[in-house]
């Protein structure tokens, strides 16, 4: 079959349309992707601040939870004096409370998020729940375990500064928490006896089942 010279412009010219049609398309399908991208980003940007904050828990390195931890709460002794068995060497970020922290999510796998869980690991330190052994503490890379002197530190807090240690764990893992108490940061030489005469002592919050083990001196 032969075609004359106009049928072959003709289809070559429709050749051409189709080619543009559908670089048309082709340019709107891109340019929708490019807007729905776009539209992401802008979701992602315009997060909350307690949204960046959860975010920033979840990637948040025990170490730097413990430096907030000391920032808080200076009474809070840092037993960072360790040699590496391996190099010999002092690490200042292998803290009491970097172990602790590493302990309760690495070695029990337990919730950062809950102020219970938090006891839970407290109550292990106080010998009246689970006993830690050595091998099962994150101390093994040092040349001699932390773990008696790290248990002696937490037995010698007070009630009221290992309330204040959860609540402030659960602020930094779960932002959205409420604390259970409002009670300042005791000075170094504040003892519980302490007390004003004539003060009016503030009403007691309620208990849960498990706290008067969990907390007991």
């Amino acid at each position: 079959m032969t075609y004359s010279i106009d049928s072959r412009i003709k289809m070559l010219r429709k050749t051409i349309e189709l080619s543009k049609h559908q670089q048309k398309w082709l340019g709107v399908f891109l340019l929708s992707l490019t807007l729905s991208w776009g539209v992401t980003q802008l979701d992602i940007n315009s997060l909350t601040d307690w949204g960046l904050k959860a975010i920033n828990a979840q990637i948040l390195r025990p170490e730097q939870a413990a430096e907030i931890i000391y920032n808080k709460l200076p009474y809070l002794p840092r037993e960072n004096e360790y040699r590496s068995a391996e190099t010999g060497e002092i690490d200042p970020e292998h803290t009491l409370m970097s172990r602790f922290i590493r302990y309760h999510k690495d070695f029990q796998r337990r919730s950062p998020q809950y102020r219970l869980d938090w006891k839970v690991t407290l109550a292990d330190y106080l010998g009246v729940n689970r006993s830690i052994r050595e091998s099962n503490y994150p101390g093994s890379t040092l040349a001699s375990n932390p773990l008696p002197q790290d248990i002696e530190v937490i037995r010698q807090l007070s009630r009221r500064q290992r309330q204040q240690l959860v609540d402030l764990l659960v602020a930094i893992y779960n932002p959205q928490s409420q604390p259970t108490t409002n009670q300042s940061v005791p000075n170094e030489n504040e003892t519980e006896e302490t007390s004003s005469e004539g003060s009016t002592p503030s009403n007691p919050s309620l208990s849960q089942p498990g706290d008067a083990q969990l907390l007991a001196p």
